[in-house]
């Protein structure tokens, strides 16, 4: 790390602004430089584990990021909804791909651990790859080895299970497999987590591989989400169908993804293609479970998630989990309504109901009614995706910030908790894509008023089509001379 701090999206004379106020409201520098940076961080570099069944990838996941958040589960293809956490190690900070959740032999189980860890290595900036020291490499171990070669990603090997000294024999056995030196670990007890770690991070560049934005002037990338058959392929076809200018197939690194380059309304744009999965799994567990690693992937890839939902069915878990991933992973956000030409007029009225209801958390997400059979209102796409990119690199400076937030505590008060009244002090937009903020408070802000901060964010502001993340720093309690 450098010495100078990194200031997020903050110039120097703000920050140096900034920096003052926060000292004469009586906050620990330090603590407001932690979380200026924290929030003014880009896009986080991504690290995938992978590994055959049982050799302990979840519990490893659960070391890295230092809580029990990667459910370790005992039942065997128990699909999650997170495939990604945020870890940080020796003051920095990256993403890690979990695929030990959902582990299930549909195809064999050979087929399937190399399914799993295509995937992962291909939205992954480094690899760490773990093998059962107490069971040696197995074919499996071999195969896996074949796919890491080929994508040529950095990979650190973790033999685990190594819970003491006359097991680290079995972890030097592993050299056999040609990576490198082998990291004995216990993921359980955390034994030798830290070397690994330590090694984790010189193999992970400093940001994810791609660039994001206009600095190097490359199309935006848009990926196209939504759950299977819902008719992703046949909007992408009709969007490049009579418009395709250049189709670059860019043969990936294990299953040629095609990311096509498609002219829409004068500009080009970079689709991440997230259509069907090459080895067709029929077996719903399995295919659910390549759908959201493979969404997980591609969501990764782009800046701008536009998530197609079938209207002539209701909106399902399945669509929502889907957008929670799109906004987990701060990506600006587009609902494309597909099939909306074929509805009657009672699904209509019962769609607006369900929309009104289940999409409410994302009611500042564009929407855009299309048609993908038919090509009906295509060209209103694209408006909508410069709109949600627009949102999502928007940013307040901390005067204007401070003045809203002033009216508005002034206005709103935070309620009265126990005798106290927490106040917001102050704040600062740390970061954009999408726009994080760190507010500054005299005691705990509930959820709910948090909401109803950002609630008022939006319409002050637009932010329209990017999740907002709001963080707050308490001030601690220590005597002040004012």
């Amino acid at each position: 790390m450098n010495d100078q701090h990194d200031h997020g999206a903050l110039g120097d004379t703000e920050y140096a602004e900034f920096m003052e106020l926060a000292a004469d409201e009586g906050f620990d520098l330090e603590d407001v430089e932690g979380a200026i940076e924290e929030a003014g961080h880009g896009p986080l570099p991504v690290l995938a584990v992978v590994g055959r069944p049982n050799v302990g990838k979840s519990t490893l996941v659960n070391r890295f990021i230092g809580r029990r958040e990667a459910v370790v589960e005992d039942k065997p293809g128990v699909t999650r909804d997170r495939v990604t956490y945020e870890a940080e190690w020796a003051g920095r900070r990256f993403k890690v791909v979990d695929t030990g959740g959902w582990e299930q032999d549909v195809l064999g189980i050979d087929a399937s651990v190399a399914a799993q860890a295509e995937f992962a290595i291909e939205a992954a900036d480094a690899v760490v790859f773990v093998v059962d020291a107490t069971v040696g490499a197995t074919d499996t171990d071999e195969a896996v080895v074949k796919l890491l070669r080929r994508a040529g990603k950095p990979v650190v090997l973790a033999a685990n299970k190594v819970d003491g000294p006359s097991a680290e024999a079995d972890a030097a056995m592993l050299w056999s497999l040609g990576l490198g030196e082998p990291f004995p670990v216990s993921a359980l007890h955390g034994r030798g987590t830290g070397d690994l770690l330590d090694e984790v991070l010189e193999a992970l560049p400093d940001a994810p591989a791609q660039t994001f934005g206009t600095a190097v002037g490359g199309p935006r990338r848009i990926a196209l989400i939504g759950r299977p058959n819902v008719g992703k392929s046949s909007l992408l076809n009709k969007v490049a169908g009579e418009e395709r200018v250049v189709v670059n197939e860019m043969a990936g690194t294990t299953r040629d993804p095609v990311d096509e380059l498609i002219e829409l309304g004068g500009t080009t744009w970079k689709f991440v293609d997230t259509a069907g999965i090459r080895k067709k799994v029929h077996l719903q567990e399995g295919a659910d479970y390549y759908a959201s690693l493979r969404t997980a992937a591609a969501v990764e890839k782009a800046e701008v998630a536009v998530v197609l939902i079938d209207t002539s069915e209701s909106i399902s878990v399945q669509d929502q989990r889907i957008i929670t991933m799109a906004v987990e992973a701060g990506r600006a956000l587009v609902i494309a309504y597909n099939k909306w030409d074929t509805l009657d007029e009672e699904r209509r009225y019962y769609l607006e109901r369900e929309i009104e209801t289940e999409m409410q958390q994302v009611s500042w997400a564009p929407r855009v009614n299309v048609s993908a059979a038919t090509g009906r209102h295509m060209e209103k796409l694209v408006p909508a995706i410069e709109t949600a990119l627009e949102g999502w690199e928007t940013r307040v400076p901390t005067g204007r910030l401070n003045a809203f937030l002033g009216e508005l505590v002034s206005a709103h008060p935070h309620p009265i908790r126990g005798g106290k009244q927490p106040r917001i002090l102050f704040g600062t937009q740390a970061g954009t894509k999408p726009p994080r903020f760190v507010l500054f408070a005299s005691g705990f802000l509930e959820h709910g008023y948090r909401r109803f901060v950002e609630r008022r964010l939006r319409e002050e502001f637009g932010f329209e089509g990017t999740p907002i993340h709001i963080s707050v720093r308490v001030r601690e309690k220590r005597s002040k001379k004012k």
